[in-house]
């Protein structure tokens, strides 16, 4: 099998490692994930829902976590990343009084109660997960009936220069897996999300040269950890072959690196049925949904 031909998953025990590696200087760097994030708590303020507990799945450093909880403010909060250093941030972050709940666990397999939040909201984070049936299934799991879940996420044309200007030197993965939009919103109908919507925006960083991208990008956590990605060093002469094939995207002296952003939201379904049952919550029966 070549490398190319090498499944794109996410090695976990990899990636974790590196966002635990990354968390001291995550902030730093963090401008298109603090503008995402922006831009997902500016959409809630066109959603009528007043959660009384909300989970911020993949909360880094817990800036959208510490946003929430200020909006928010009758809610509880609870923080959860897969990388402790990032949580340790989180829980420092803003006033003693206002300082969220942290758990460290998995997006895939969430350590939560069924039927237990009011809001999700994921920023940054669907891209490091194998099974988004899966995932948006335990999003489903833990929200209550009628629940909101709202994330952002990185669609396949995210650092598309960076991925052609690789496959002109070689076949090997160096530029972790993105869902397509469609994919997203199939899975989240398979995973029995109510109403479910799903748009894209396009954004761009730019850089003096390729070496700050991948700067960013290593201090961010967010450099390739699939399984299928090359071991080892790579060599100076396959670097600078890049690094010069990187160059046919300079406009005006700058290099961009380009980012599809996904962003969806769906609702829990305010009547569940599981085992023949079928249950409806006191709060739908109240709205009259």
């Amino acid at each position: 099998m070549r490398p190319s031909d090498q499944p794109s998953i996410i090695d976990k025990r990899q990636a974790r490692r590196s966002f635990e590696r990354a968390a001291s200087g995550y902030d730093e760097v963090a401008v298109l994930q603090r503008e995402t994030a922006g831009r997902m708590l500016a959409r809630l303020d066109y959603i009528q829902h007043s959660p009384k507990l909300i989970l911020d799945v993949g909360a880094g450093t817990g800036e959208a976590t510490h946003a929430l909880a200020n909006r928010f403010r009758k809610a509880r909060t609870i923080a959860l990343d897969f990388a402790l250093p990032m949580l340790q941030r989180a829980r420092r972050r803003g006033s003693w009084l206002r300082r969220p709940r942290c758990v460290c666990g998995d997006a895939e397999q969430l350590p939560l109660a069924d039927h237990s939040v009011d809001l999700i909201f994921s920023n940054a984070t669907l891209q490091w997960c194998n099974d988004l049936q899966q995932t948006f299934q335990e999003f489903l799991r833990v929200l209550r009936p009628a629940g909101l879940l709202m994330f952002s996420t990185y669609g396949p044309d995210t650092l598309s220069e960076l991925r052609q200007s690789w496959a002109e030197v070689d076949g090997s993965t160096h530029v972790s897996p993105f869902p397509d939009m469609h994919d997203i919103g199939d899975a989240m109908l398979r995973a029995g999300l109510a109403n479910p919507v799903v748009d894209v925006d396009r954004m761009s960083l730019s850089y003096p040269d390729v070496r700050g991208l991948m700067r960013d990008l290593k201090t961010l956590g967010a450099h390739n950890v699939t399984t299928g990605r090359q071991r080892g060093l790579t060599g100076k002469g396959r670097l600078r072959a890049m690094f010069k094939a990187y160059e046919q995207f300079r406009i005006d002296g700058r290099l961009p690196a380009s980012y599809e952003v996904v962003y969806g939201h769906a609702w829990a379904p305010a009547q569940r049925t599981r085992d023949g049952v079928t249950s409806i919550s006191l709060e739908s029966l109240r709205l009259g949904r």
